[in-house]
């Protein structure tokens, strides 16, 4: 059973509430796993009545927390009030006991609160980075990233980053699989990292087949068992290094060697989850040059070894 906590407040907008009710929801619409309930919590267990003037009832009291195994923090107050202790030793007693903690864009403001994050990172939106960090000195804000996960502890950017953070809580707990179909099935990319850019100078869009860059990153997908170099790619697309260099920065926000280890490592996992193929194999499928280099890099990425994310993956699906 896994019992999802979505704390809710009067003034919040319907898109900060809706994002983690939408992912996590559709783990079970899917059939992605049968045993994932989200509840919508308020301090009094009335309903509330968002930014836009939309009435959400039905609520649960703090009681839901008790049992959560997550409990998600979507937003906060925009004056970004400080919140109460009891309030704050909810969060407490529910991490002390096991569940997770998440705090998406101004929700990360509660979860530093609690102090749960304190001597370790955290980021929030950009606009409010400032404020967090001169608040609680003794957690480290990062402000550029989009998420941040800490295995208990996870806060996000602003708004649709939102999404990214939510789908990452999927594939860690359902694999890479599972986000994948929840990601086409929402219409969203599969996979951001959470260092990637929060913002960049031009915005971030979907590459699709007429893009200058589409149909490289298309073959470079099918492909992944190969070098791929930022020369091989830069040829691909028949422009210098220096400006497909610089086409992709501004395209996906994240370098190309740093965006084909991560495309790698997604479908490192992907094999390690679905098939028997040996490490080895995984490894030249995926386009490392030895096993060894496979595990340091998946190791860097993950903190677990290939061997040890498919025995913890088969038995969670068992």
């Amino acid at each position: 059973m896994m019992r999802v906590a979505v704390h809710a407040f009067d003034g919040m907008t319907m898109f900060h509430l809706a994002v983690p009710l939408l992912v996590f929801g559709e783990v079970q619409r899917l059939q992605l796993a049968d045993d994932w309930q989200v509840q919508v919590w308020t301090e009094d267990a009335r309903p509330i009545r968002t930014s836009e003037g939309l009435t959400v009832g039905e609520t649960s009291g703090p009681e839901a927390v008790e049992s959560a195994d997550l409990l998600v923090f979507p937003s906060w107050p925009e004056h970004l009030p400080e919140p109460e202790e009891p309030f704050l030793d909810r969060i407490r007693r529910a991490h002390a006991r096991g569940a997770g903690v998440a705090g998406l864009c101004l929700g990360a403001f509660p979860v530093v609160a609690s102090g749960l994050l304190d001597g370790r990172s955290a980021v929030t939106h950009w606009t409010a980075a400032e404020q967090l960090a001169a608040r609680y000195p003794q957690v480290r804000v990062q402000a550029a990233a989009l998420y941040l996960d800490h295995g208990d502890v996870l806060t996000s950017a602003g708004t649709a980053s939102g999404l990214d953070a939510c789908l990452h809580l999927v594939r860690a707990r359902l694999g890479a699989e599972a986000a994948a179909t929840l990601a086409r099935q929402i219409v969203i990319a599969p996979h951001r990292e959470g260092g990637q850019a929060q913002y960049i100078d031009r915005p971030v869009h979907q590459l699709g087949r007429d893009d200058v860059l589409g149909p490289t990153i298309e073959w470079a997908l099918a492909h992944l068992d190969r070098r791929l170099s930022v020369a091989d790619l830069a040829a691909r697309a028949q422009m210098s290094k220096r400006s497909f260099v610089r086409h992709f920065q501004q395209a996906t926000g994240t370098s190309p060697a740093r965006w084909v280890l991560a495309r790698r490592l997604d479908e490192a996992r992907r094999l390690l989850e679905t098939t028997d193929r040996s490490i080895a194999q995984v490894a030249s499928l995926c386009g490392f040059a030895s096993p060894v280099t496979f595990r340091q890099n998946f190791v860097a990425a993950y903190a677990t070894t290939p061997s040890s994310y498919r025995q913890r993956f088969a038995e969670r699906a068992a």
